[in-house]
């Protein structure tokens, strides 16, 4: 029980750590993303830039880290939908790597276009834009997309087996379905990447993630759901061994 618990606090610290530095990231990387003369200040605030991709890291650390320590709990009601889970948390972390990957390549030009005296502008703003773009479509495939999809496989295990107050799943499914819904808005243009709408579409599975993990740290999971889930494996162990057994 006190590794369950131990399990289950890990995880909700793990929720908090992505939750805290994604935003801090999108502070940080305001100089580079978010101002029209880039270029130039992507160098001046190379060190903020650079911390903010620490953050990320941090936050794909962490993501990875969710999804590994909340996998043998899953699996004890469903496997396939907890590797389902994994795989889509996992996919989210590389998204974001490529976008931090882009935020780098962005500095090292920024750098050399101040180094350059400002020189074959043109080129420089072509590559920017470019690389500009792939951070912002890692931004709504990763932590939109992704997020929608994982958070669906987890919400909805922990609604069936009661590992957490149902009221708790069932935020995560409402936040999961909004902000896939806000992704795809996104994709096809009907509403800004950044924008109110798509602030208040993702408002449900932030909320859930935060409630999530202030549960796991103070209650843990379940324990009695935990134990009914391990006899039912167990039982079904059994039924397979002696299905084999017979044929």
């Amino acid at each position: 029980m006190n590794s369950n618990k131990k399990a289950a606090k890990i995880v909700g610290v793990l929720f908090i750590m992505a939750a805290v530095t994604a935003v801090i990231a999108v502070i940080l990387y305001r100089p580079i993303l978010n101002t029209p003369d880039y270029l130039i200040q992507g160098s001046s605030h190379a060190d903020k830039v650079i911390w903010g991709v620490v953050m990320e890291l941090i936050l794909v650390v962490s993501a990875v880290g969710t999804a590994t320590t909340m996998f043998p709990f899953l699996k004890k009601y469903n496997e396939t939908i907890a590797l389902w889970h994994l795989a889509f948390r996992f996919l989210e972390a590389v998204i974001i790597t490529v976008g931090i990957i882009s935020v780098l390549s962005l500095l090292t030009l920024s750098r050399e276009y101040v180094a350059a005296g400002a020189q074959n502008i043109d080129s420089f703003q072509a590559s920017g834009i470019l690389l500009k773009a792939v951070h912002d479509w890692t931004f709504l495939l990763g932590p939109n997309f992704m997020l929608g999809i994982n958070t669906l496989m987890y919400s909805y295990i922990f609604f069936k087996s009661k590992l957490v107050p149902r009221f708790i799943p069932i935020l995560g499914i409402t936040g999961a379905v909004l902000v896939f819904i806000a992704a795809l808005l996104e994709m096809f243009g009907v509403i800004q990447q950044v924008s109110v709408w798509g602030g208040i579409l993702a408002l449900p599975v932030a909320a859930n993630e935060m409630i999530l993990a202030v549960w796991l740290i103070a209650k843990g999971f379940n324990e009695s759901a935990l134990a009914s889930m391990s006899e039912k494996k167990k039982a079904t162990n059994v039924i397979t061994i002696l299905n084999k057994v017979e044929s």
